[in-house]
């Protein structure tokens, strides 16, 4: 655990910070609202329920606010490269970005079931005040708008006992947008589950561009002030504190109170998401010029196992070992935009993909290729863009880990190591490198094209790790994975036990290759 905190202590104290505002938010947002006066006779209809609606809507606010900033990945490779001086422990975050995507994601599922169920409540204490022929304070409050003609004097939406909860909620605009975004967001959530992002990722693609639509409801969410707070004017002649009990006589006489007037809360969501959506908007729009890009395809190679091979060149691209890029064949489709790694060397005159069929569209790209009609189909290009790998010449011993088509991340590197090594004079000390986990019956590698071949075999763990601590014992071991959670599990779990808690011993430091 010690090991482990070393190595992740900023992205734990980032983690903590998040959770930290997420709950200072509330709690400063419940406070304000179940003690302030000018929500006094808010909170006589609505009770604690008010309190808890507008908290969850402040962290609601704030959450949606930090869902897009992980996913603008031209800003994160920014930052990597203006890090660049950094030592791994500061970009170490940055590496985590669509962990944290998705922790953002469920806090905001955590805060709209809490916002939802706490307006369930109020709609229903609305439905009730407003039936009440009891006297009470709420009763008269929610019949405030059948006796006064201006604009402020309503405090309840519901205006008639006629009205059902499911009609005012269905019908006003807070309550419309809030069931249309509740379903944007159920449907953005459950799509992007492993099995339907990994089996069906068109679904999962088409579906996530929802969140358009969500952001534009929760802009206009409150438009209809169904919360509302009393008048800064009204406080003057009408302070709860000296009038709340004498409601029944409210300007019946001329030294009395004058009954309160109150005015829906001001739209605040936009102040929020607009710098982000600002800057994602410069994201996708740096994007689509880079996409536009002329992409001269110059080699086409169909490999055993149905693995298809694009060397592809494009003026000013410029990559650097371990990127990846995204890919869009329009005349599969338009929209469809899907990542891949790079299995080119920074040192060769053209950059490259291996594609596996792994669905619909992939399938689709080997098809169009395999018949090769001419012209070839057209392609666009958006990237690079970084990864945990490009760290690997930061470390002095590198353990490269890839499973199935994982081991693509790996191909750049070790064509990089040889062109190096080529180009290096004879005092230059060069490596000797492992066990890799992938062979074919040719005369070169499938993916890296060196005569040395890699080969099958599923390592035993323990022992790599121990001989590597013994081999390198003051030495610093980055170890890299693109693959499957379970063997990132049993990686993570060697890295932590066999690094020394003597800094200055050896140290293996866990990087996982994520889209």
């Amino acid at each position: 655990m010690g090991n482990w905190l070393v190595n992740h202590w900023l992205s734990v104290l980032f983690l903590v910070s998040w959770l930290g505002l997420n709950i200072f938010l509330f709690l400063y947002a419940f406070l304000n609202y179940e003690k302030s006066d000018k929500y006094y006779y808010t909170r006589e209809i609505l009770g604690n329920t008010l309190a808890f609606a507008r908290a969850s809507a402040f962290c609601l606010n704030f959450n949606s606010m930090m869902i897009l900033i992980p996913v603008c990945r031209n800003l994160l490779s920014f930052l990597r490269g203006a890090c660049s001086f950094c030592n791994r422990t500061l970009k170490k975050p940055l590496d985590h970005n669509l962990i944290f995507h998705k922790l953002v994601a469920y806090m905001i599922c955590i805060f709209t079931a809490i916002h939802i169920i706490a307006h369930l409540f109020n709609f229903e204490r609305y439905n009730k005040s407003q039936q009440a022929m009891d006297g009470s304070l709420a009763s008269v409050l929610s019949s405030l708008s059948h006796h006064e003609k201006e604009v402020n004097s309503w405090l309840n939406p519901i205006k008639s006992p006629n009205v059902t909860v499911m009609y005012a909620a269905f019908t006003s605009i807070a309550g419309l947008t809030g069931v249309i975004a509740t379903v944007a967001l159920v449907l953005m959530v459950t799509s992007a589950m492993e099995f339907i992002r990994r089996n069906y990722f068109e679904l999962f693609w088409y579906t996530h561009h929802l969140f358009i639509i969500y952001i534009i409801c929760l802009v206009i969410h409150g438009l209809g002030g169904i919360v509302r707070s009393q008048t800064e004017e009204s406080m003057g002649e009408s302070h709860p504190q000296n009038c709340s009990n004498y409601f029944l006589e409210w300007d019946k006489y001329e030294w009395s109170c004058r009954h309160p007037h109150f005015v829906g809360h001001p739209l605040e969501f936009w102040k929020w998401i607009l710098a982000p959506v600002i800057m994602y908007i410069f994201e996708r729009l740096l994007r689509f010029y880079r996409s536009q890009q002329k992409v001269v395809i110059t080699k086409v190679v169909m490999h055993p196992s149905k693995v298809l091979e694009l060397q592809m060149s494009k003026r000013g691209f410029s990559m650097e070992v371990g990127q990846y890029i995204f890919v869009n064949c329009p005349s599969i489709s338009f929209l469809e935009w899907h990542p891949f790694t790079l299995t080119s060397a920074p040192e060769e005159e053209f950059f490259s993909i291996h594609v596996r069929a792994a669905g619909d569209w992939t399938e689709n790209l080997i098809r169009t290729f395999e018949q090769q009609h001419s012209p070839l189909p057209r392609i666009e290009v958006d990237g690079p863009f970084g990864t945990v790998s490009e760290d690997v010449f930061q470390y002095e011993v590198a353990v490269l880990v890839g499973a199935g088509i994982g081991v693509t991340p790996f191909a750049s590197i070790l064509k990089s190591i040889w062109y190096k090594f080529q180009r290096a004079d004879n005092s230059l000390k060069i490596q000797k490198a492992g066990h890799a986990a992938l062979n074919f019956d040719k005369a070169t590698d499938i993916l890296t094209g060196l005569k040395q071949k890699t080969f099958f075999g599923r390592p035993m763990w323990d022992n790599e790790f121990s001989r590597i601590a013994t081999a390198h014992p003051k030495s610093v071991v980055g170890v890299f994975l693109c693959g499957p959670p379970t063997l990132a599990k049993s990686l993570r779990k060697c890295c932590q036990r066999y690094s020394s808690l003597d800094p200055r011993k050896v140290q293996f430091y866990f990087n996982k290759e994520s889209f």
